[in-house]
C-alpha cells in the first residue's frame, strides 16, 4: 500500500478507502505486499524487544525459544486474515450485503493494519505506553472497519452498514482474543518443551 493511502486511512478514512478501492488491488497483491510485510512487524518486534530489553521474556524463554514463539505468532497472523475474510463474507447475510470473498478479504487485510503497527512501540520498555498504543490501535482498527464497510461493500443504507460493522467488530474482537490465546498456548508449549529437555536424562 502506498504510504499516502495509508496516511489517508488514518486521517480521512472514507477518502482513504475510496482511493484504495479505486486501484482495484487483487487478493494476491494485498496478501503479498500488505498483509505479509505488516504481519512481520509484531513477531520481529517481540524478538527484538526481548533481546534488547530482556526482562520477563528472557527469564522464561531462551533466545531460541523466543524465535519459535515469534515465528508461530507470524504464522497464526497469516492464517487469521483469510479466516476472518470467510467470516466477514458469511456475516454479509446479516446486513443484507452482497459480500464477495474478494471484498471481504480486502476489509480483513486492511482493517488490522493499526494492530500490526502498534508493536513498533515495543522498542520503548514501557508497559503503560504500549497499553495506550494498543488501545489506540484497537480504536483505529474499529474505525477502519466502520468507514470501510460502506465503501467496500457499497452499502448505502446506514442502518445496514452499522449492523454489518457491529457484527464484524464482534467477530474481529473474538479473532483478536483467539490470537492472544493461541500465542499463550504456543508460549506454554515452548516452555514445556524446555522443561522436558531439562528433565531428560543425559
Amino acid at each position: 500500500m502506498h504510504p499516502i493511502t495509508l496516511f489517508k486511512l488514518f486521517a480521512t478514512p472514507t477518502q482513504g478507502w475510496l482511493e484504495l478501492l479505486s486501484k482495484k488491488p487483487t487478493m494476491q497483491h494485498l496478501y503479498m505486499l500488505h498483509v505479509i510485510p505488516f504481519a512481520l512487524i509484531p513477531p520481529v518486534m517481540i524478538y527484538l524487544s526481548g533481546n534488547t530489553h530482556g526482562g520477563l521474556l528472557l527469564e522464561v524463554l531462551s533466545q531460541h525459544q523466543l524465535i519459535i514463539v515469534a515465528i508461530a505468532f507470524f504464522m497464526v497472523e497469516l492464517i487469521a486474515v483469510p479466516a476472518m475474510a470467510v467470516i466477514i463474507k458469511q456475516l454479509g447475510e446479516v446486513a443484507e450485503a452482497n459480500a464477495t470473498f474478494k471484498d471481504a478479504f480486502t476489509l480483513a487485510a486492511i482493517a488490522p493494519t493499526p494492530l500490526f503497527m502498534a508493536p513498533l512501540f515495543l522498542i520503548f520498555p514501557s508497559i503503560t505506553l504500549n497499553l495506550i498504543i494498543t488501545s489506540l490501535a484497537m480504536a483505529a482498527a474499529a474505525g477502519f472497519i466502520y468507514y470501510g464497510v460502506p465503501a467496500v461493500f457499497k452499502i448505502k443504507e446506514e442502518g445496514h452498514a452499522k449492523l454489518y460493522f457491529g457484527a464484524i467488530l464482534m467477530a474481529g474482537m473474538t479473532a483478536w482474543g483467539f490470537l492472544m490465546v493461541a500465542t499463550l498456548m504456543i508460549w506454554g508449549i515452548v516452555q514445556n518443551m524446555h522443561f522436558v529437555k531439562v528433565l531428560a536424562p543425559v
